[in-house]
C-alpha cells in the first residue's frame, strides 16, 4: 500500500488571523518562519499556495511571505521540494492568455520558484468554455518551460478524464489534482472514479482539509468555540456526531503514543492521497512530521473506514466542484 508524504497548505489563516487576533506583522511572520523551517528540516516536501490566499490588500500576502523564506533555503535542498501556486480562474481571467498576468505576479512573489501551477477551481458550473483555455494556456507556460509541472483542484472525474485527453494531445502531464478529502468526507463514486484514473494515468491525489477544519483534532471530550461566526455554526452542527469518531482517533493513536492528526493523516495516506495539511505554529509542524514515522495497519483503516461510511454528518461540499 502506498504511503505518502505530507503537503504544507499554507493559506490566509497563516496571516489572516493577525486582523483577528491583533498578532503584530512581525511577531505573526517570525512563528510563521519558524513553522515553515521545521517542517521543511522535518522533511514536508510539498509546499501548496494559492494567489488568492489574503484578500484586499493583503492579496497574494501567502506567495510573498513564502518567497522570502525561500531565499533562505540553500538551492540543493530547494531544488527537493515542489512549490506550487494554485491560480484562481476569476471570470475576468478570459481566454487562453487569461491566467498569464496572474502567473507573472505569483512567480514574482514567488522568487521565480514555483514548479507547479494549479487551477484553483473548476469554471464547468458556470464557464464551461474558460476552463479548457485557461489550461491550454498553462500548457504554454509549460512549452516555453516557464513551469515544470500542471495540476487541477476540485475537478469531477468526467472534467478531469476530458481535461488530462485534451492536454496528452500536446503530451503534456497533469501531474496532480487537489480534492476535498478527510473522514468526514462523504463517500462517493465519484471521488473512487477519480482516484482511479489518477492511478491509471500517475496523477498525484492531494487530499485538502484532510483534519476537516480542525474537526478531527479535537478531543471527544472537548467542545471549543471558533473565533468565526461561520467555523461556530460548523462545529455546532458536526461535533456532537463525530464523537464516536474521534473516540476512535484517539484508541488508535494511544497505541503509537500520536494524536488524532496524525491518525487522521495517516487514514488519507492509506488511501494513496497525499494530506496538505495547515500548520500555524511549530508544535502542528511536528505533529505532521510524525505522522511520517509510522503508518495505520490494514484492520485500523478497515475500522475508519466503516466509521466513515456509517457516520451521519459530513463536511459541506465545494459548490465549484464539477461533474
Amino acid at each position: 500500500m502506498t504511503r505518502h508524504n505530507i503537503g504544507i497548505g499554507l493559506g490566509t489563516w497563516a496571516w489572516g488571523n493577525k486582523l483577528v487576533w491583533g498578532y503584530t506583522p512581525e511577531t505573526d511572520d517570525i512563528l510563521l518562519k519558524k513553522t515553515f523551517f521545521d517542517a521543511i528540516n522535518g522533511g514536508l516536501d510539498l509546499i501548496d499556495t494559492a494567489d488568492s490566499y489574503g484578500t484586499g490588500s493583503l492579496f497574494g500576502q501567502s506567495e510573498k511571505l513564502i518567497g522570502n523564506f525561500l531565499k533562505e533555503i540553500p538551492q540543493k535542498k530547494l531544488k527537493k521540494i515542489t512549490i506550487a501556486t494554485k491560480l484562481a480562474p476569476f471570470p475576468w481571467r478570459i481566454g487562453r492568455h487569461g491566467l498569464n498576468k496572474a502567473f507573472k505576479e505569483s512567480n514574482q512573489r514567488l522568487k521565480g520558484n514555483i514548479k507547479r501551477v494549479q487551477i484553483h477551481w473548476s469554471t464547468f458550473r458556470y464557464a464551461p468554455w474558460q476552463e479548457e483555455q485557461l489550461l491550454n494556456g498553462l500548457g504554454d507556460l509549460y512549452e516555453k518551460g516557464l513551469i515544470e509541472e500542471i495540476g487541477l483542484s476540485n475537478t469531477g472525474p468526467k472534467r478531469l478524464n476530458f481535461l488530462y485527453q485534451k492536454l496528452k494531445e500536446r503530451k503534456i502531464k497533469i501531474k496532480s489534482i487537489q480534492m476535498q478529502f478527510s473522514l468526514l468526507t462523504k463517500p462517493s463514486l465519484e471521488d473512487e472514479k477519480i482516484k482511479n484514473i489518477c492511478n491509471e494515468n500517475n496523477i498525484e491525489y492531494l487530499a485538502y482539509s484532510p483534519l476537516a477544519l480542525g474537526i478531527l483534532t479535537i478531543p471527544p471530550d472537548q467542545s471549543p468555540k471558533p473565533s468565526t461566526f461561520l467555523r461556530q455554526q460548523l462545529f455546532r452542527r458536526i461535533l456532537p456526531k463525530t464523537k464516536e469518531l474521534r473516540t476512535l482517533l484517539t484508541n488508535i493513536g494511544k497505541k503509537y503514543s500520536a494524536s488524532q492528526a496524525q491518525v487522521a493523516l495517516n487514514w488519507v495516506r492509506s488511501h494513496g492521497a497525499k494530506p496538505i495539511v495547515g500548520i500555524r505554529n511549530p508544535l502542528q509542524a511536528k505533529d505532521a512530521i510524525s505522522a511520517l514515522k509510522w503508518s495505520l495497519t490494514k484492520s485500523e483503516k478497515k475500522r475508519l473506514d466503516s466509521y466513515r461510511n456509517e457516520c451521519v454528518i459530513n463536511m459541506p461540499q465545494n459548490p465549484f466542484t464539477s461533474p
